[in-house]
């Protein structure tokens, strides 16, 4: 994705629409719902000529109507930079008119997917501090207009009016490569990223061709030349672990190919307080994450990766991102010592895993009830209809394990200017929390905990959402109570705004 220099803009640019050409990628983005109902439209006509007719008349207006929808919404959908604002119309009926005020704009990401980059388009996506996905949303324009919106909102948030753009500014400026991921390496990392969504995919397909075609178990044996009774006597233990072995090659290839197209080409840069990282094979996308955005790290090893040295970086930032936790992913797959100069550059303080302390024994007591105890009642309740569901209960030896080892890999500690968490038995995740950047502390207790004299310390920052959050689960009360109070302590002395509450 290479950047075309941006143009100069006026003090007050008149509204303006997407590009014309995003009719043609949303018509061609609907097309494919048209042409899986083909099967079963030939199976419904069952041949009749006139029945066939009909049917490809009203797919006609159903395409003209996808056309006309499309240009609707091209038509009525403007982008207006005004001072300290932008303006975003859309509507025909409801018509809607959106301002994000300049200081609430973070910055600005750009995107092309595999029609965006074949047209020469972007979408561009305005981050915020809210982290809504589709805020401020422009899906599509130019690629040089979406570099020139870049320049133009970063004027606008630094100056309050629309600023002459900084002609080629990112090329102009001293860009700092911070780390490469070269093609060995993304292969390397794909091996580790098993996914069995081929596997669901290609049976998914074949469901759909079973009911689209009318062809039933039986008459695919029937083309194949197979009686069932002959199947099912081949059928042996050898052929089971030939079939379990190709699903995992196929959930290997499958994490490999998904990997590669996540992160081909990916580089990480810096310039001027910002952290700049670009990714995709298909789908190209450019992120450029302001320093002063940054909330917290998050450093996860993988099961298998981690055991190995390989590390992934994290950090949320005020903007949030497309991902349901919020976060951006900065570093893919890199040892510790490639992350450590990143992880200080981005302003965050080392991982301290010595001051570490345990959270309560406890925390394995609730693991139990919640990956044992319930899973088997289950399995046990469904027995009684599918007396093949007790196979399951072999399998509960592994969450048992993870259950009793939950609580020595949760831990936590109140280091200098952070706050910091480790969790995870399988998939470990190291959080760093800068004081200053800590908006709420809630200490939770459910039903179990309060019979049990535990509790949940809570830590909330801007920008994140999601389940995987930096939480110290089960801790003795009276150790969060003097947790609390030594993290608020902390934050006030360093100037943070955190708050405090228990329920």
């Amino acid at each position: 994705m290479s950047e075309p220099d941006p143009s100069s803009v006026a003090e007050t640019l008149p509204p303006r629409r997407l590009d014309p050409r995003t009719i043609l990628i949303k018509v061609l983005q609907n097309s494919p719902s048209i042409l899986l109902a083909l099967p079963a439209i030939l199976v419904a006509s069952r041949g009749e000529s006139a029945a066939i007719g009909l049917l490809v008349v009203g797919m006609s207006l159903l395409g003209g109507l996808i056309l006309v929808s499309s240009w609707l919404r091209w038509r009525t959908f403007t982008y207006q930079i005004l001072p300290g604002q932008l303006v975003i119309a859309s509507g025909l009926i409801n018509r809607t008119r959106r301002s994000i005020p300049a200081e609430r704009i973070q910055d600005v990401s750009i995107k092309q997917g595999p029609l965006s980059r074949l047209l020469g388009l972007a979408q561009v996506r305005i981050e915020t501090g809210g982290g809504e996905a589709d805020e401020g949303q422009l899906d599509s324009v130019s690629l040089s207009e979406a570099y020139r919106l870049r320049e133009v909102l970063r004027g606008l948030r630094t100056n309050g009016a629309p600023s002459e753009a900084a002609g080629g500014e990112a090329e102009n400026e001293a860009e700092a490569i911070l780390f490469r991921l070269g093609l060995p390496r993304l292969l390397y990392s794909g091996l580790f990223s098993f996914s069995l969504v081929w596997v669901a995919a290609i049976f998914g397909v074949g469901q759909y061709l079973n009911q689209a075609l009318g062809y039933g178990w039986d008459r695919w044996l029937d083309l194949l030349g197979v009686s069932e009774q002959t199947l099912r006597s081949n059928i042996n233990g050898p052929v089971v672990l030939a079939a379990a072995c190709l699903a995992f090659a196929v959930g290997v290839l499958a994490g490999v190919i998904r990997t590669t197209l996540q992160s081909f080409r990916f580089k990480l840069a810096y310039v001027e307080g910002r952290f700049r990282y670009s990714r995709g094979l298909l789908t190209r996308t450019e992120v450029v994450v302001a320093k002063r955005q940054i909330q917290l790290s998050l450093v996860e090893r993988g099961a298998v990766s981690g055991r190995l040295g390989w590390s992934t970086l994290k950090v949320q930032t005020l903007g949030g991102s497309d991902h349901l936790s919020g976060r951006q992913e900065l570093v893919p797959f890199a040892r510790p010592a490639e992350l450590a100069p990143i992880i200080a550059l981005a302003g965050l303080p080392p991982f301290e895993r010595s001051r570490l302390r345990s959270v309560s024994p406890l925390h394995g007591m609730r693991a139990l009830v919640a990956f044992v105890l319930l899973p088997t009642v289950i399995i046990l309740g469904a027995t009684s209809v599918f007396p093949f569901a007790a196979l399951f209960l072999f399998t509960m030896p592994a969450p048992l394990a993870v259950a009793l080892l939950r609580p020595r890999y949760h831990r936590y500690a109140l280091a200098e200017t952070s706050v910091q968490v480790s969790r995870g038995v399988l998939k470990e995740r190291d959080w760093t929390i800068p004081y200053g950047n800590i908006q709420a502390v809630t200490v939770r207790r459910g039903p179990i905990q309060r019979m049990l004299r535990i509790a949940t310390v809570r830590i909330d920052t801007a920008g994140g959402r999601g389940i995987d959050t930096p939480h110290i689960q089960d801790i003795y009360m009276d150790q969060a109570s003097a947790f609390v109070r030594d993290l608020l302590e902390r934050g006030n002395n360093l100037g943070g705004t955190s708050h405090g509450n228990a329920q």
